[in-house]
Order: structure tokens, then C-alpha cells, then sequence
């Protein structure tokens, strides 16, 4: 059973709070299927601050660690490194984001809520910061079970060729 670490995000920031520690990858649930191996440990820190100019709480949320990822050749572990660096501010509605906010990819808006999982929103993150199709620099393609490759896949046509009806 996973753990559940859940922060009021605007007493959080208020409060300039700060929480570290560590998750087993195999808790992490929802990134599960996407790798080749649930072994190790991801490294995680929380840091609530406001944001003075507009009055809003936000979290600095930092993820390190490896995860292996299943190479989308060769079907093997791609180890793959983690250093997510995310500022996340909290808006009590939408309509208070402005054109600017909205084109500033230096944040993440979120609904200001009082129940934040923590393990959800690093979960959130990592799958927001995961490759779509992991490769190796180099792999090999999985052997497919073919003798020695130099059979034709049209060599039953050629029975064909000359044939006509």
C-alpha cells in the first residue's frame, strides 16, 4: 500500500514549509506500466513560498533519482535520470490567470486546494517530464525468431509468377 502525504498548499506556502524525503519507485503507481523495472528510490523536496507580487502560494516541487525505462526498440531497461525543477503557484480560479501568466513556462497554475497529494502531484510530474518513445543510443531489435534471416516474405509469390488465369 502506498503512503499518502497530504499538505494544505496555502498554509504550506504561508508558512514557508519545506518537506524532503524519499518514495520506492514501486509505490508510485500510475508510472508503473511505463517501466522496465520498479527497483530504487526517487529523491523529493517541497518548498512553499508566496508569491508576493500577486499574493498567490506556490510550491517549488524538485524530483531526482533514476527510473528505468523500457527502450521502445529493444524492449530493454533505458536508465533514465530524473531532475525536475518545477515552480507550481496555486490561483483560486481560472479567471484570475492573465494572457501573461498563461504564456509563462517558467510555472505551473494549479487550484488552490487544502488536500494536496504529494505523491500524486510527483507522480503528475514525472509523467509530464518522461519520454514518449525511450530509445537507446544503440540497441539492437529484438530477435525475432527467424532462422538465419534470408528467407523472402514474397518468395510464395514467385510460385505465382507466370501464372495467369
Amino acid at each position: 500500500m502506498s503512503q499518502q502525504i497530504v499538505i494544505d498548499s496555502r498554509v504550506f506556502a504561508r508558512e514557508a514549509k519545506s518537506l524532503e524525503g524519499e518514495l520506492p519507485v514501486a509505490q508510485l503507481t500510475r508510472i508503473l506500466d511505463m517501466l522496465a523495472d520498479s527497483a530504487g528510490v526517487l529523491k523529493f523536496r517541497i518548498e512553499g513560498s508566496m508569491n508576493l507580487e500577486r499574493n498567490r502560494p506556490q510550491l517549488l516541487l524538485q524530483i531526482s533519482g533514476v527510473l528505468s525505462v523500457c527502450c521502445q526498440r529493444c524492449l530493454e531497461g533505458v536508465e533514465y535520470p530524473l531532475g525536475i525543477n518545477s515552480l507550481l503557484e496555486f490561483v483560486a480560479d481560472e479567471s484570475e490567470l492573465t494572457q501573461e501568466d498563461i504564456e509563462d513556462d517558467s510555472k505551473d497554475f494549479l487550484p488552490v486546494q487544502s488536500e494536496v497529494d504529494v505523491v500524486a502531484l510527483i507522480e503528475d510530474e514525472i509523467i509530464l517530464d518522461l519520454p514518449s518513445a525511450p530509445r537507446h543510443e544503440s540497441c539492437a531489435l529484438p530477435e525475432t525468431g527467424r532462422d538465419d534471416g534470408s528467407s523472402s516474405p514474397f518468395a510464395v509469390l514467385k510460385g505465382f509468377k507466370g501464372k495467369a488465369s
